[in-house]
């Protein structure tokens, strides 16, 4: 399902969050992580050196909480998490994403890209993108 109405209206504008993936064992492991609307859904950054990104490797499902600042009012999205990484497609479409998640993020355009671009790459990170099977939360009213 793509995000609508007050689901998408709420993920543009906030952005603190709270990853819950899976770990090897069936334990949840949750990641605090700056999330945007993105793509029908919503993404975040991670590396592929952290727990977060090898646990969704594994299994897709997770869960992420948006929250308001003040993290009373929030969004939950439960689905599958789609990942755009280094094994599936090239550094040019890597980049792209990630720029476009950065705005999306920011609301801003980066003052150097060159230096995003390398700074991206060396960190060896990639997109996720969480499409929702399921929303839910206080702030939907």
């Amino acid at each position: 399902m793509d995000i609508t109405g007050k689901t998408e209206e709420f993920l543009a504008q906030r952005h603190k969050s709270v990853l819950t993936t899976f770990r090897q064992n069936g334990m949840p492991q949750m990641s605090v992580v700056l999330s945007g609307l993105f793509r029908g859904g919503a993404g975040i950054s991670v590396t592929e050196t952290r727990a977060k990104y090898r646990n969704l490797k594994r299994d897709r499902r997770c869960s992420l909480l948006v929250s308001k600042d003040d993290w009373w009012g929030f969004v939950v999205l439960e689905g599958a998490a789609q990942i755009i990484d280094s094994s599936n497609s090239t550094d040019e479409e890597r980049l792209t994403a990630l720029r476009e998640l950065y705005r999306a993020i920011s609301g801003a355009e980066h003052a150097d890209w060159d230096d995003y671009d390398r700074a991206m790459l060396a960190d060896r990170r990639a997109v996720v993108i969480v499409r929702p099977e399921r929303v839910y939360g206080t702030a939907l009213g």
